[in-house]
């Protein structure tokens, strides 16, 4: 049975849209409307879509600076909202850490990085000065840096030094799991494979589970073990990350696959268009009916804008698509 180190059931969250003095709702931006994910002890889970997919939402909600509408996040099989003050504290916060997209405004430009990278030991432990020094000098040795430069500010780093010292100050805790918010996209093309690189092997030396938010899929099919494909709140295919790619099932996954690498991998030598998806993504304040990506899919039926589209299971990914009805 698989190590599951967090589950997310049925997570929504909804944002009230407010008018007048009196602030009287009007309306619901469903930005994460009912979405379900494991993710494995060791293992990454990356979460895939475009801007206003719920992505960020969703690692908000595990990282707990948003509150969920309604759904459950299980840590260890424990609910994290039951969780008391004093079990946050020390049970899941010093366990689920972050490293986030721009590794320049993340950091105060004012202190110095050893101090950056010792102040989550500062304020969760009752480590020594000495203690946290030490600390500070083998998380720096495990990044790839210089103890030397344990004095310097952030400015005078270069960008993929900068997310290795984000790093850094994400294992300090000794972490269980860290959320990536698009870890690589603000670097430099040479610079993205080295910190992949790295953040794979310090998963292999630490057991570490990742939930890795990207729209990036060449950095999602190197890092992921599962992927989970999300379209204006939802999740619409949900699986293991190498099938997924080989095969994708949703039309909207491989219009995604498609615009990235130019055909599908089945379609390199038959000398077929890319799928190019028409208009842009509606507004989650207010979705489409039945299916929300039949205003832009290139299969679309009747069924699709009348009903609701099961989820169903084929292979070992979950989907979300009428296409799939009589499988």
């Amino acid at each position: 049975m698989a190590d599951v180190i967090l589950e997310g059931r049925d997570l929504k969250k909804y944002y009230p849209v407010t008018k007048g003095l009196l602030k009287r709702i009007i309306g619901w931006v469903r930005a994460v409307d009912g979405i379900s994910f494991t993710i494995e002890r060791g293992k990454t889970l990356s979460l895939v879509g475009e801007s206003g997919a719920g992505k960020t939402t969703t690692a908000k909600a595990v990282l707990l600076l948003e509150k969920l509408t309604s759904g459950t996040i299980l840590f260890e099989g424990k609910d994290v909202y039951r969780f008391s003050k004093s079990q946050l504290k020390t049970e899941y916060r010093p366990r689920v850490q972050s490293v986030q997209q721009n590794p320049w405004s993340s950091m105060n430009p004012r202190m110095r990085v050893r101090d950056i990278i010792a102040e989550p030991l500062v304020v969760n432990t009752k480590r020594t000065k000495g203690q946290i020094r030490s600390r500070v000098l083998e998380l720096l040795d495990q990044v790839g840096l210089s103890p030397n430069q344990a004095d310097y500010y952030p400015h005078e780093f270069s960008g993929g030094q900068r997310q290795r010292i984000a790093v850094a100050r994400a294992l300090a805790l000794n972490p269980s799991l860290v959320v990536l918010d698009e870890p690589v996209s603000a670097l430099d093309v040479s610079i993205r494979a080295q910190i992949m690189n790295l953040l794979k092997d310090l998963q292999d030396q630490y057991n570490l589970s990742y939930l890795v938010i990207a729209h990036n899929l060449a950095t999602v099919r190197f890092m992921s073990h599962s992927v989970a494909i999300m379209y204006l709140g939802e999740i619409v295919e949900y699986g293991e990350a190498e099938e997924l790619f080989e095969r994708p099932l949703h039309p909207y996954t491989r219009a995604l696959i498609s615009a990235s690498m130019l055909t599908l991998p089945e379609d390199e030598d038959k000398g077929v268009e890319p799928i190019i998806l028409s208009g842009e993504m509606p507004s989650p304040l207010n979705p489409p009916p039945g299916c929300r990506f039949h205003t832009r899919c290139p299969d679309v039926q009747d069924i699709c804008s009348k009903e609701v589209p099961e989820v169903r299971v084929i292979g070992q990914q979950r989907i979300k698509c009428h296409v799939y009805a009589e499988q």
